[in-house]
């Protein structure tokens, strides 16, 4: 048995509960042995990176630095989410690649008696350790309710299979691990043409009307292809196109109700588990009639959180630290 240490992200114990209590349950299911770093910390999201380089870089290295340190000889970095396994995975590259930055995290990170050396560990996603280490044999073998007759969307997102500095996916455009997954669960895969388009990301608090037309693009592909859901590996798509998916129909005067899920949700069906104990009920567009098809009763979603709506500001602030300049070199 492969054992890796496991960074969770901020999403998994907030909006992508679901994501982390059917991985909870997959993991036993498969026997992977995941130790979750002590003490980590945000990865910065999508926005730190393009405000400034060094504290960003640090923030991310503070992480493979921890992970490195608690490795007990693990050599596998493991991300669910998808910004975090890019922005782990860009820290590990970038600090080689230019060692003015790889110097400049370094020193930030030795404020707190912390240092990386990149390519100590290896940066992997939870859907390649799943495919490529697990295996798809052993998927099915634990299959103990196959999805058959659930017509199902496999939307991975633009972050996870690019740039893939380490060629762990079939292809940038249209990757089929995903596709592969869900087909060795029983479930009836669409050709989903949009599988790695953009699903927004912050966009929804920056510019909405752009974000709505991401996201409507993506549920209208799924739902001309006649999905009864879409599935995701990434806690900001699922977010998107979930929580959004209604303020989307307002702004088009459509009427999608496109659940969205984590693809751990399906995997735990499929090998038995209770869906009360995999997050069914969590997103807010119900998943209780596409289930229903498949012979599966799960919670009702839950009753979304209503908060005023933020006035919008002219725009996000977007300051340049000193010596920014340098670390591209």
């Amino acid at each position: 048995m492969q054992k890796y240490i496991f960074y969770p992200g901020c999403a998994m114990e907030t909006s992508a509960k679901a994501y982390h209590e059917s991985l909870r349950s997959v993991r036993e299911v498969l026997s992977m042995d995941m130790l979750e770093i002590e003490d980590w910390n945000c990865c910065g999201a999508t926005e730190y990176l393009g405000i400034s380089l060094v504290p960003a870089y640090a923030l991310i290295g503070r992480n493979l630095a921890l992970a490195s340190r608690q490795s007990n000889g693990r050599k596998t970095l493991v991300a669910s989410c998808s910004a975090c396994y890019l922005n782990l995975a860009k820290a590990d590259h970038y600090m080689a690649e230019r060692p003015v930055l790889g110097e400049k995290v370094n020193e930030a990170l030795a404020a707190g008696g912390l240092s990386y050396q990149p390519g100590t560990l290896e940066i992997r996603h939870l859907l390649d350790v799943i495919i490529n280490d697990v295996g798809l044999e052993e998927v099915r073998k634990k299959v103990t309710k196959p999805l058959s007759g659930l017509r199902v969307a496999p939307y991975l997102g633009c972050m996870v299979p690019r740039p893939d500095y380490k060629k762990h996916w079939s292809d940038h455009e249209h990757p089929n691990e995903l596709d592969r997954l869900l087909k060795a669960l029983g479930a009836e895969v669409i050709d989903f043409p949009l599988k790695t388009h953009c699903c927004g990301g912050h966009m929804t608090q920056i510019s909405p009307t752009t974000a709505f037309e991401l996201i409507r693009r993506l549920i209208s592909s799924a739902d001309h292809y006649k999905a009864d859901l879409m599935v995701t590996v990434c806690p900001m798509c699922q977010m998107n196109l979930d929580a959004y998916q209604n303020e989307t129909n307002r702004h088009f005067h459509t009427n999608y109700r496109m659940p969205i899920l984590f693809f751990t949700q399906l995997m735990g069906i499929a090998f038995g588990s209770d869906p009360k104990t995999l997050g069914f009920g969590r997103e807010l567009v119900n998943a209780r009639e596409a289930m229903s098809r498949i012979g599966v009763e799960v919670p009702a979603a839950e009753a979304p959180e209503v908060q005023p709506r933020r006035k919008k500001s002219a725009g996000l602030p977007m300051p340049v630290m000193p010596g920014d300049e340098e670390v591209n070199r």
